[in-house]
């Protein structure tokens, strides 16, 4: 027969938390690689990884946690611990393709397309890789039309997400991209579980074993959401991105060009240069020479000498 399937088991607590983690994962990532933009010469590989992990543990934190919220009335649903671990490492590593492909080789139009159907469709196997965990006494069936809608959202999002993330370099507008994002990856997940339909066996066989979501789902999504906050951490004290391209960069040409301008030339504790001691600066007149430095220099010449002893 067929099971009656709920995917808001706690009414909007998990859209809502599972959104939330998709946008931070986002935001995170977004202002990593922008942090790889903004200084050319910092560890570009270093941060590029940190983004990817942070957009890949945002999204599969979003879809496990929505999945906490899902039930299926007439049996209970067990999840296989090794395929769920699985899911997030591909979430990671398709993620990373994506953003190593931008990185490096910009945002033109052919790299975009390549890299966003790459992250789309290794999302998309996230989210598959972690139906396949789920255990129940029945069988799970798919709508083929409904699973390439969701297949390309997700390819449409992964593409907005990397031409977001090489494009937009202020803080309002990665934020706001990364709320998009949200919205996505939330419309992604949720469009691929309308494509769900579950048949239950009439009698208790099939295999159906493993942990239940709250005792496996819980303890394992405590590890990414940690990452997540140390990574926000690491965000949020880093000075580039906390200041901005125009702060970080606005005085550092000016302070070579007066370098380069008078590098031989004394300065005072402000800053400015310090008068030497062959002239001085009158107030309202032009320099004028020192005569005590004058004086001792004419004393060294001969005819100078010369001159005072025919006066004496």
């Amino acid at each position: 027969m067929e099971g009656t399937v709920d995917g808001f088991r706690y009414g909007v607590v998990t859209p809502v938390a599972a959104y939330l983690m998709a946008c931070l994962g986002g935001a995170l990532g977004l202002r990593c690689i922008v942090r790889t933009l903004l200084d050319t010469q910092s560890w570009k590989a270093g941060w590029l990884a940190l983004g990817a992990a942070s957009i890949g543990c945002g999204i599969w934190t979003m879809h496990f946690i929505a999945m906490i919220g899902f039930q299926v009335e007439e049996t209970r649903v067990r999840y296989d611990a090794s395929l769920t671990v699985l899911s997030l490492a591909v979430a990671i590593v398709v993620v990373g393709i994506g953003v190593f492909i931008v990185g490096y080789r910009g945002a033109s139009r052919a790299t975009l397309i390549l890299a966003g159907v790459i992250t789309g469709l290794g999302v998309a196997a996230m989210h598959y890789l972690g139906m396949a965990a789920m255990h129940l006494n029945g069988e799970i069936n798919y709508s083929p039309g409904v699973v390439a809608l969701s297949v390309l959202i997700a390819i449409v999002a992964a593409t907005a997400a990397l031409w977001a993330a090489v494009s937009i370099r202020g803080f309002l507008t990665s934020l706001g991209a990364s709320l998009i994002m949200g919205v996505a990856v939330s419309g992604m997940h949720y469009t691929a579980m309308a494509a769900v339909s579950v048949h239950v066996h009439n009698k208790g066989g099939g295999t159906w074993a493993g942990d239940s979501p709250t005792s496996l789902l819980l303890p394992m999504l405590l590890g990414p959401i940690i990452f997540l906050v140390l990574a926000g951490v690491v965000v949020m004290f880093d000075p580039l991105l906390v200041l901005g391209d125009g702060d970080w960069t606005r005085g550092e040409p000016r302070r070579n060009a007066a370098a380069q301008a008078a590098p031989d030339t004394p300065a005072t504790l402000f800053g400015t240069p310090a008068p030497t001691n062959s002239t001085r600066t009158e107030p309202d007149g032009p320099p004028r020479h020192n005569a005590t430095a004058g004086h001792a220099r004419a004393s060294q010449d001969p005819r100078w000498a010369s001159t005072r002893s025919r006066e004496g």
